[in-house]
């Protein structure tokens, strides 16, 4: 450790720079001062002269001493302004005396460089976030980030509508009360089969990995909805399927009706033709063609009718004003609507109800036996509204192919209705489906979800 009390010229190292270059120059003018004083003192001029002379010198000296502190620390202060205004963001500062072939210049010139680039960054960089902000908003899937505590950090409009809670107030939960617990466990790529709130019944992509924000690791999660997307092809692979057939069923049936129609024409013209004769049994399967073919272009035509559904036309409409008006169309058994809550769904009027006709039927048909009564219920749930179709049928036996066209349990089931509803609630936004009731008794809920503003664009 060295002693300044022994090195005196250490002492000028601790000085502060404006001292050190105040005291340097009155250093480096002090002697030709102190000769003209001497030479002054020494000299034959008159009093009034040399005290002239000595106060000129000592006040061009000090001029000299403060306009060298000016110089040199007013561009530094300048610089120093121009630094803080980068750091706190504001690069719209820049230096005026950066002048050409000067030292001084170039590092002022350097300054003004450096901000500009750092505007340019710093806008690129906002773009790029809006860009990305905009992309994570706009896809359908939940994306999530949380921190090394679990807490939630991020999350989109999807992730919002999985978890059926608004933005302000998921942020800042942990991972446990928010359900996504598990999420966080296990293979970073992996498929799940779980209910959220916002949907159920469906299988999940699930991808999780590490990044670090602030020196802290994070954790980002992202949930696609892969069973919507196998249901999208699968309807996709029926509707050609269904047009194809419906072509060729078509092509074959229109000729076989008109020629047994024709030929049912001609033997009833025949007045030989009597029953039990020949030509009456011809008559009478010719009638059977006709009818058969008939039904079957009915039965293709309602098939159909899975590849011509249009986008929903959507109009603000009151829903209890609609369930009330499908419920008084059943009259085989009674339907009672429990909910008295207003609510203006901006919907397809005439889609949602078909939808709401076939899951009553179903649930009338299904509680026919027992004679027991439908109810229908909506209310609101956060983000969407819920309606249940609730009965005490005999339950749903087999789930799994609820959703398959072609699909029935009943004698005279097309196999289309489920299908076709599914497809319309999907097509609003939300989400259809059918589980068996766990209040203790026997039946079945169908859970009919639609989003609170309709369909989102896309």
């Amino acid at each position: 450790m060295h002693d300044s009390s022994r090195r005196p010229w250490l002492r000028w190292r601790n000085l502060p720079f404006e001292r050190s270059v105040q005291v340097l120059t009155f250093v480096a003018g002090g002697p030709a001062v102190a000769a003209t004083w001497f030479l002054l003192w020494h000299s034959s001029w008159p009093w009034s002269v040399r005290l002239a002379i000595g106060g000129a010198t000592l006040g061009i000296w000090i001029a000299a001493v403060l306009g060298v502190r000016q110089q040199v620390l007013f561009p530094i202060r300048t610089l120093t302004n121009l630094l803080a205004a980068l750091r706190e963001g504001d690069y719209s500062l820049r230096a005026r005396a950066a002048r050409q072939a000067d030292s001084l210049g170039e590092v002022m010139r350097e300054v003004n460089a450096l901000g500009d680039q750092l505007l340019v960054e710093r806008r690129q960089a906002t773009e790029a976030r809006s860009l990305l902000e905009a992309v994570i908003d706009a896809v359908e899937i939940a994306v999530f980030t949380f921190d090394d505590k679990g807490k939630l950090r991020l999350m989109n409009p999807a992730g919002a509508d999985l978890l059926m809670r608004a933005e302000e107030h998921a942020l800042g939960h942990d991972a446990v009360e928010l359900g996504l617990d598990d999420c966080l466990a296990g293979d970073p790529v992996q498929l799940i089969d779980r209910d959220f709130p916002g949907r159920s019944g469906t299988r999940w992509g699930l991808r999780r990995t590490t990044f670090r924000e602030g020196g802290r690791p994070h954790q980002l999660l992202v949930l696609t909805d892969l069973g919507r997307a196998l249901r999208e092809e699968e309807r996709i692979a029926w509707q050609r399927l269904i047009r194809v057939l419906g072509h060729e069923i078509n092509n074959s049936l229109a000729p076989i009706q008109s020629i047994a129609e024709s030929l049912s024409d001609l033997l009833t013209q025949n007045p030989a033709t009597r029953p039990g004769s020949w030509e009456g049994d011809l008559q009478g399967g010719m009638g059977i063609i006709r009818d058969r073919a008939s039904a079957l272009g009915r039965f293709m035509t309602a098939y159909a009718r899975l590849a011509r559904l249009p986008p929903p036309t959507l109009r603000p409409v009151e829903l209890g004003l609609i369930v009330r008006q499908v419920a008084a169309l059943e009259t085989r058994l009674s339907v009672k609507t429990t909910s008295t809550e207003k609510a203006v769904v901006n919907i397809d009027r005439d889609q949602i109800e078909q939808l709401l006709i076939n899951l009553v039927r179903n649930a009338v048909d299904a509680s026919l036996e027992k004679g027991r009564a439908v109810e229908i219920d909506w209310s609101r749930s956060q983000n969407e509204w819920l309606i249940q179709v609730i009965d005490q049928g005999s339950g749903i036996a087999n789930p799994t192919n609820l959703f398959v066209p072609f699909f029935t349990t009943k004698s005279s089931g097309s196999g289309i209705g489920l299908v076709l509803s599914r497809q319309i609630a999907e097509a609003h936004g939300g989400s259809l489906s059918l589980e068996n009731r766990t209040d203790g008794i026997v039946g079945c809920i169908a859970e009919l979800r639609l989003p609170l503003l309709g369909v989102k664009e896309r």
